[in-house]
């Protein structure tokens, strides 16, 4: 029994033995070649981030060339291979002289602008020519030569007749001195679909009950002559007159078709 005993707490002995050599040769750096082949594949391994960390520095440095390429806008404008004393005032730049003679005729020296092509009477590439036109301001312009906007705030049955401040702008095949684009005071000159001659047919037959003053948008105008029949026909008849005179107009200012 006694040996049994000694036995077991040798074997015992031998594991705890076993156990620390086992410890102390990990500590010792027993392992580091077992760990080595893993960390060195992770640093030889070029992987896809170093090829994302070079995609955008090259993009970055043909970023100038493309900007460089762009086409400029005024050449959306600009018709290619066509006549260069035809072009658009935005395709050209030309030497003008502010102190022509106002309604004569003057020429000027001009210059096509980049990016632009155009021809000669003899279908040959030409970059300076000559323009014939009206020595003149663009102001000065016939209203046929340039676009305004339309305002709808205005009143155009009224005494004196309104005006509003329009923004023009002249259009591209007329040249002519000065800014292109100018203010310009214009006369109250819109419809908001009345018909005039609806309003007297209604003034005529149901006058009486306001219909003609409905249609026009004036309905307190309306419901006084439906309350007092037309005005006991007096009103009716004035508005007959007015109307028919064009003095009456509908509420929102605009004209009659």
């Amino acid at each position: 029994m006694a040996a049994a005993a000694g036995s077991l707490w040798t074997l015992c002995s031998l594991c705890r033995l076993l156990l620390f050599l086992s410890q102390l040769y990990i500590l010792s750096g027993g392992g580091e070649f077992e760990h080595s082949q893993p960390l060195t594949q992770a640093v030889k391994d070029p992987g896809p981030t170093r090829m994302f960390t070079v995609l955008p520095r090259a993009a970055a440095a043909l970023s100038p060339l493309t900007e460089s390429t762009e086409v400029p806008p005024y050449v959306m404008k600009c018709p290619s291979n066509g006549l260069c004393s035809r072009l658009p005032a935005d395709c050209i730049d030309c030497a003008t002289n502010f102190s022509c003679v106002y309604g004569k005729p003057v020429t000027f020296d001009c210059t096509v602008k980049p990016s632009v092509t155009c021809v000669d009477q003899d279908l040959k590439p030409q970059k300076n020519f000559v323009i014939n036109m009206t020595c003149r301001f663009c102001w000065q312009l016939p209203e046929t030569d340039y676009e305004c906007t339309n305002s709808t705030s205005c009143m155009t049955v009224s005494c004196p007749r309104q005006r509003y401040r329009a923004n023009c702008t002249v259009r591209d095949h007329i040249h002519c001195l000065g800014n292109r684009t100018f203010h310009k005071m214009l006369y109250c000159n819109w419809t908001g679909g009345y018909k005039w001659s609806t309003a007297l047919a209604l003034s005529i037959t149901l006058g009486g009950f306001g219909a003609d003053r409905f249609y026009l948008g004036q309905w307190r105008e309306g419901l006084g002559k439906l309350f007092s029949f037309g005005g006991l026909g007096i009103w009716t008849l004035i508005d007959v007159l007015l109307i028919g005179v064009g003095y009456v107009g509908p509420a929102d200012g605009s004209l009659y078709i």
